[in-house]
């Protein structure tokens, strides 16, 4: 069954008035949630209110041990075309020409990619058409990502005065710095292949195909121990920051913690005695 749901994530300031239809869309099966973006009429960008829904709903989905894996999706023929900037132009009338909104936008929008590397299952992003700004930047947030072949990604803010510094975080994490720089210069489109070829995707599909291919991973990394997916995404990225030195010293930290659970010592006796695991996810 599908699910409409809007949060206010705790760490953030109050919301405004909902409005009538959701944001985003909750859907769960096997374990299994699809969240899907559901503001085509503006593009799906990502508005305060749609922040603030995703950031209230990762974090109740951090603490359901039964999700094992998020899908990431979206309505209509735009991923999500980042900032509202119609939201962003009426806050310039306020005494302060905006500042206090743009930094608390600024703030909620760190706030959700923050969550969705912090998560404890994978998230999965399914794109069709096109991502672009900030929608590129969820999309390079994300642990994978799968693309239709219609798929097209870009930062464009050098086009309109605005360099895309807060996706350039993101971006520069999963893509060779010089493919992301280029990206952020020229501002122009760059299509599913590309992405793919520059590891912004990890997979392309048939156009249509995003959500069935993402979901079809999801499944499959559902199957593994939900305690060993959750240790290795935390250590993945806590790693990534540091020297190579200080990343093995915590990478063996996490193996060892690893190797104590019961599910590593379940999988290992499996794999020795040629059985299927049964795991307990602990």
């Amino acid at each position: 069954m599908t699910v409409a749901e809007t949060a206010t994530a705790p760490s953030l300031a109050p919301s405004l008035a909902p409005s009538p239809a959701s944001p985003l869309l909750r859907e769960e099966a096997d374990g299994i949630v699809t969240l899907t973006l559901n503001r085509p009429e503006t593009r799906n960008s990502l508005s305060r209110a749609m922040l603030e829904a995703l950031d209230g709903t990762l974090a109740r989905l951090a603490a359901d041990r039964s999700v094992r894996a998020v899908v990431l999706a979206a309505r209509g023929t735009v991923f999500s075309a980042g900032h509202d900037l119609r939201e962003i132009t009426a806050a310039r009338d306020a005494p302060d020409a905006g500042r206090a909104v743009f930094a608390d936008l600024m703030e909620r929008c760190a706030a959700v990619m923050l969550r969705v590397q912090s998560l404890p299952q994978p998230v999965i992003a399914a794109v069709e058409g096109v991502a672009t700004a900030a929608g590129c930047q969820l999309v390079a947030t994300c642990d994978l990502a799968v693309a239709g072949e219609g798929a097209r990604f870009c930062t464009p803010g050098v086009d309109i005065g605005l360099f895309c510094s807060t996706p350039a975080v993101a971006l520069s994490r999963a893509v060779p710095r010089k493919a992301a720089m280029e990206m952020l210069l020229l501002g122009e489109m760059i299509p599913a292949g590309e992405a793919h070829r520059i590891g912004l995707v990890n997979r392309v599909v048939p156009a249509g195909g995003a959500l069935a291919a993402a979901q079809d991973l999801a499944r499959r990394i559902a199957a593994r121990s939900a305690l060993t997916i959750r240790l290795g995404k935390q250590g993945f990225y806590a790693q990534s920051g540091m020297e190579v030195a200080e990343a093995y010293a915590h990478a063996a930290g996490v193996m060892v913690e690893n190797l104590l659970a019961r599910d590593a010592a379940e999988g290992i006796g499996a794999f020795l005695g040629k059985r299927r695991p049964v795991w307990e996810d602990r």
